[in-house]
Formats: structure tokens, C-alpha cells, sequence
């Protein structure tokens, strides 16, 4: 099954003491570019999130948006900075002898000065966190994956409807090699019978000048060579349970080079459209391998 490297999903848990929500969303990209944006404190569960969300994406820039909420009521305390506050009192007592003011005696107006009080909160025990954390996580991954494969049968279905119009256009092409080939002898023998008309022209020559041309444009092998990435492309889509978007773009750059191929032989009008119809047909699927993963 096709996955696409577009996806979203989130995921919410909670009980009586924490509260997780999470949301994972992912664009194209070449490699798997992975970031975590969560809460300091729960830095010690980063690498079992990673590879959680590795299991399940190998490609794409991936963003994980954490927000936690910890309902337990904290421990806190207030540190009084001692030497700081002796020093604002001392500096104050200076300021009210040099003008003459009165002494601030009172501690409140001590305590409203900066850092003399400081708010230290217990660290706190996110033993029973995991559990929240990892329901709020699966959730999100299953509705991610869900989303990713959704698109990946948008685009499963686009390449099959190319590839049936890639296939019908190069069989147009194969069907007109006879004829290019044969417009050449008739060409041949017109000019020949022109320009030599008053002497007998030399049958064998034109079948030799006409064989030798023969060769030049014939493009079966490509043809072959063709049909046969269309055969591996169409069971990689339908077949393969893994990332396929590295093995895609090099099956349409093969194309690409088949077809440019065909273009250079093929000395014909018809042909030529053929080949513009087909080598845009093979653009629109490259662009597309682009979201997948």
C-alpha cells in the first residue's frame, strides 16, 4: 500500500492527575526529518516518542506537537535570598542618611526589590505520566497513518489512470515504426525517380539506403524497455508494503531517459506528438512521487 508523506493526526488523553495532547503532521521530504516540540520536563520520554513515530514514517519532515498539563498539586517554595536582601537594606539605610529620608523599615518594601524573593517548585514526579503520554501518542499515530494512507490511495489511483494512458500512447508509437520506415523508401524512390529519370534505378540500393535508415530509427528496444517500467511500476504501487517513493522516482527517470530515446529516432510528426504527450504524462507521475513516501 502507497503511503504519502503528507499526513495529520492527534491524539488526547487524561486522568486525574495529567492531561496530554498531541499533534503530528508531516510534508514531502527527501529524508525523514523528525522534530519534537514538547516540554522541558519531559525531555526523559524524547527517545521512546522518536522511535515510536520512526516505526511508523521513514520519509518526510515530521513535526510532533506536545502540550501537558500536570493537575497534581505542586510543592513550592519561596527562597528568601539573604545576603541580596541585607544588601538592599544596607544600601537603603545609605540612601536615607545621605538624603535624609526616613529608614525603610518595613520588610514588605524590602521584598518587592528584584530576586530577593525567589518561587523554587519541587521537581516533580512524571512517574505516571508514560501512560497518559503513550495512550495520547497511539491515538495520534493511528489517525496520522490513517490520513497518510487515504492519500496514498489518491495517488495509487492517479498512477494507474497514467500509466493506462502512458500505455496506449506507446503503443500509438510502436504501431507507426513500419510506417516512418516505409515514408522513407517512398521518399527515397520519389527523389530517386526524379532526379535519375532518364536512367534505371537500382532496386537493391533503395532496399540497402532504406535498411540502413531502418536501423537508425528503430526504437523496439526502448519500447521495451518502456513497457517494462510501466509492468514494475504498477506492481511496486499495488504490491509493495514499504516505503517505494526512492524506487518510483528512479522507474521515471528510466522512463524519462527510454522516451528521450524514442524522440531523437522517431523521425515523425506523429510520432513526435506521441512522445510530447508521453513524456508529459511521465512529468505530472514524477511530480506526484514527490508525496510519497
Amino acid at each position: 500500500m502507497l503511503k504519502s508523506m503528507t499526513g495529520f493526526g492527534s491524539g488526547d488523553a487524561e486522568n486525574d492527575s495529567y492531561k496530554v495532547h498531541i499533534e503530528i503532521k508531516s510534508v514531502n521530504q527527501r529524508y525523514l526529518d523528525l522534530n519534537i516540540y514538547m516540554p522541558r520536563m519531559l525531555n526523559p520520554f524524547e527517545g521512546a516518542i522518536r522511535q515510536k513515530i520512526k516505526a511508523h514514517a521513514a520519509r518526510g519532515k515530521v513535526d510532533v506537537n506536545l502540550s501537558f498539563l500536570d493537575k497534581r498539586e505542586k510543592d513550592t517554595c519561596i527562597r528568601v535570598d539573604k545576603s541580596l536582601a541585607i544588601a538592599y537594606h544596607r544600601a537603603l539605610n545609605e540612601m536615607s542618611d545621605l538624603l535624609h529620608l526616613a529608614r525603610p523599615d518595613d520588610v514588605c518594601e524590602i521584598a518587592k526589590y528584584p530576586e530577593i524573593l525567589k518561587i523554587e517548585e519541587q521537581a516533580a514526579d512524571l512517574t505516571g505520566a508514560e501512560i497518559v503520554l503513550q495512550e495520547a501518542l497511539d491515538q495520534a499515530i493511528v489517525n496520522f497513518c490513517h490520513m497518510r494512507e487515504q492519500e496514498g490511495t489518491n495517488l495509487q489511483a492517479d498512477f494507474e489512470q497514467r500509466l493506462s494512458v502512458l500505455t496506449a500512447a506507446v503503443a500509438q508509437t510502436a504501431a507507426l515504426a513500419p510506417a516512418i520506415v516505409e515514408q522513407y523508401r517512398s521518399r527515397l524512390q520519389d527523389t530517386l525517380n526524379s532526379l535519375l529519370s532518364q536512367q534505371n534505378i537500382d532496386e537493391t540500393r533503395i532496399i540497402q539506403e532504406t535498411a540502413i535508415y531502418a536501423d537508425k530509427v528503430n526504437y523496439t528496444e526502448e519500447i521495451v524497455r518502456l513497457r517494462s517500467h510501466f509492468q514494475q511500476f504498477e506492481q511496486i504501487i499495488s504490491e509493495m508494503d514499504e516505503p517505494v517513493g526512492r524506487k518510483l522516482d528512479f522507474l521515471v527517470q528510466e522512463m524519462n531517459r527510454e522516451i528521450n530515446t524514442v524522440a531523437s529516432k522517431a523521425n515523425s510528426v506523429e510520432a513526435a506528438k506521441l512522445v510530447v504527450d508521453i513524456k508529459s504524462e511521465i512529468e505530472k507521475i514524477r511530480e506526484q512521487i514527490q508525496n510519497v513516501e
